[in-house]
């Protein structure tokens, strides 16, 4: 599938997830099926401006939220590192953010000395 269908279906996972909701909670309150919602997560699908529509608003976010600086670029064309590091962390679970999070620590310690 296509790297847009890849990002939106890890932004919706990444909001998903911040809002304590699984898929089958998603799917039930945006009127999805839950296996869409998978497929979509997993970036199999393309999904429609319909149910991009529905599920934002499950998620309570607006359309320009899930889609604001989807190319991971700055306004002058240039990598947004900040923004690239969210999505990254944002796709671990909980563990996996606060291990990454002391690593960084330790590193920035290093660095100052």
């Amino acid at each position: 599938m296509s790297d847009i269908a890849k990002a939106v279906g890890q932004r919706i996972r990444n909001y998903r997830t911040k809002k304590g909701l699984s898929q089958e909670k998603l799917a039930e309150l945006s009127g999805c099926h839950p296996t869409y919602i998978g497929q979509l997560e997993r970036g199999e699908k393309n999904a429609t401006l319909e149910s991009i529509e529905r599920i934002t608003a499950a998620l309570g976010i607006t359309l320009s939220k899930l889609f604001e600086k989807l190319d991971g670029q700055e306004d002058g064309g240039e990598k947004d590192i900040p923004l690239a590091c969210y999505e990254f962390l944002s796709a671990k679970s909980k563990e996996e953010q606060e291990q990454l999070y002391k690593i960084l620590l330790e590193m920035d310690k290093y660095k100052a000395n």
